[in-house]
């Protein structure tokens, strides 16, 4: 389940990447701004392209926190430190000494 939700999050995201590329710039912040002669141009591509934007936003958001609740009950409630901690008890305080022959 949660390797199908990723292929799926990475998709979408993809898609999402594509289609704020898609659209035409309205600002013109540092003189960098779109002409009128972009593929789409006309308004109804323009909703168009902010409604898809808009859902793949949902999608994404809906994605990443599906797989947060996927992945939060594998995490455990002891932190890194306590691990470390635990494996310097239970292993040997003096190191081995290897044997030759």
């Amino acid at each position: 389940m949660q390797t199908l939700l990723l292929i799926i999050h990475i998709a979408i995201a993809v898609l999402l990447i594509g289609s704020v590329l898609l659209q035409k710039s309205d600002g013109g912040a540092l003189g960098i701004g779109g002409n009128s002669d972009n593929l789409m141009s006309s308004r109804s591509a323009g909703n168009f392209l902010t409604k898809f934007t808009a859902i793949l936003a949902f999608l994404f958001i809906l994605t990443s926190i599906s797989l947060t609740l996927i992945n939060k009950k594998d995490i455990s409630q002891k932190s890194i430190i306590d691990k470390i901690e635990q494996l310097d008890k239970n292993s040997n305080s003096q190191p081995k000494i290897p044997n030759s022959k």
